[in-house]
Parts: C-alpha cells; structure tokens; sequence
C-alpha cells in the first residue's frame, strides 16, 4: 500500500500520467460493462481471452486526483459489474503499481517509487498470484523478486517484470502500450489496433439493455436478476447495502472512481430488486 514516503519520493523528469485495464474476459463482454463507468476509453484485444481499456480522458490530470485512487475505483467498479478479474496498472512522477479488482473481494495492490524502490507489502503479491491463477511457487518466487531492491530498475520496469509473469496466464499487451509511456501514446498504439473500439457512454436504457444481453451468456446466471432465483434478490440488497456508503465516501473524498463504483453497485442492486418486483417468481 502507499505510504508518505512514496507521495514525497524524488519525481522522475518528464514521466507523465498513464494508466491501463486489463479485463480477463473478450472484448465482446467487456464493452457493455465498461460503458457503464461512463468515461471514453479504447478497447483491444491483450491476448487469450483478455482485453485492455486505454482511458481517453485523464482525470488525474484535469481534476487533479491522483491517478491510482482513479484507477482503483474504475478496477472496482468494473469487477462488482462482471464475473472476471480487473487489473489496473498505474504510474506517475511518483510512483507506479497495480490493483487487482475481484467481484467484491477487498482488492489487492502493490506499489514502488519512481526509482523502483518497493513500497508495499510482500504478502499482496502472494494473494495476487493466488486470484489471478499463477503458479503458487515458481511465479510467486519471481514476484516476490520485483519486492526487492534492484538498482538501476524504475517503477515502469517493475510493471513491466509483472507483464512478462502475467504471459503464462495469456496476457499479451499490443505494440506501444507499454508502462511508463504518456497517455497520448498509449491512446495512439490502441487506436492503432486492428480491433480498436471505442468505449462510450451510450445512456442509460441502451447501457442496461446490452448489460443484460451480455450477462446472459455470464457463467453466474442463478444470480442474476431474471433467474427467478432467491439468491438474485440477495445479490441486489447487498450491492446497494455496498453501493450507497462507498458512493458517499468517494463524493466526500472528491473521488471521481469510487464515486462511480458505488453508483455502479446502487444502480446493480437498483435493478436487480426492480426486475425481481415487477417478475415474482411463480
């Protein structure tokens, strides 16, 4: 996790903002939920069966919020709406990192300051393995190696060890989107994509619509709203329990991603009792 010695660690000259999502599911499943976080953003392939989101906006720039509380409510909110990982990785002047988002399990993360040095805590790279599907030894061993000291190492080439772990589970970044480049560059190498789309805000009723459409081929249909399940309506009490006070906290902090992951569950939860009033079972 951060801490105050990495929000005051040396800048790295010329290092700028950048950030990417990485999604363990096809492009197909993962447009109708990323919509909803309702932030411009391209969308291409990173691999067998994962796709990355490239931000266009950068609100870490225009509203002055640091990056990874972005990144993190953005990961969240993604994983709450979908039954596959998110992994956010981040980087600024500062710092770089990832966050791993997994439905409503509490997400896990690491951090290391702009000259590489580690900032977090060694046993989020075991629970991390763990969630993802690496090797419990052999993978774990080499990420536990990125919590070392290395000289001559910065903080992007630390994500970038990560990236080469993550192949074994199918992860393969396109050309140019890379950790530590600008924002302008990774929105470019993603535009340049074969199967680039863009990602945008569609409006409410089309959004739940191809939300729905989508979550019909999820693996997790018995709870899902139109199942007729009990388990459904539980599902939605809980995310609107989750939702309201985490969209409090984050319009009380001024955090635009945590903001949005708590009305993401509201509006889940929302739904899920709408649907399960207005169809009972029989």
């Amino acid at each position: 996790m951060p801490t105050e010695s990495s929000r005051t660690a040396p800048a790295a000259p010329g290092r700028t903002p950048g950030a990417l999502l990485l999604c363990r599911a096809e492009p197909d499943s993962v447009a109708p939920v990323a919509r909803l976080l309702r932030e411009p953003m391209l969308l291409t392939r990173a691999g067998e069966e994962w796709s990355v989101l490239v931000p266009e906006g950068t609100p870490w720039l225009e509203d002055g919020e640091p990056v990874d509380r972005v990144l993190t409510g953005w990961a969240t909110a993604l994983a709450v709406g979908a039954p596959w990982p998110v992994l956010a990785l981040w980087w600024d002047a500062d710092r770089a990192g990832y966050t791993l988002a997994t439905g409503f399990r509490r997400p896990v993360g690491y951090v290391w300051l702009a000259n590489g040095t580690p900032a977090g805590e060694d046993e989020a790279m075991r629970t991390f393995a763990a969630r993802i599907g690496l090797d419990p030894v052999l993978d774990v061993q080499t990420l536990y190696r990125l919590t070392e000291p290395a000289s001559a190492t910065d903080a992007p080439a630390r994500l970038r060890a990560l990236l080469a772990v993550l192949t074994r589970v199918g992860v393969t970044l396109p050309a140019g989107l890379a950790p530590g480049e600008s924002a302008d560059r990774l929105r470019a190498a993603a535009g340049a994509q074969p199967d680039a789309r863009p990602v945008e805000w569609p409006g409410w009723r089309d959004a739940v619509r191809a939300e729905l459409e989508a979550a019909t081929h999820a693996r997790f249909g018995p709870w899902f709203p139109w199942s007729g399940d009990p388990r459904a309506r539980l599902l939605a009490l809980a995310q609107m329990a989750a939702g309201l006070p985490l969209a409090a906290w984050g319009l009380r902090r001024r955090s635009g991603g945590w903001t949005t992951a708590g009305a993401l569950l509201l509006a889940h939860g929302a739904l899920g009792l709408a649907y399960g009033l207005a169809h009972p079972p029989d």
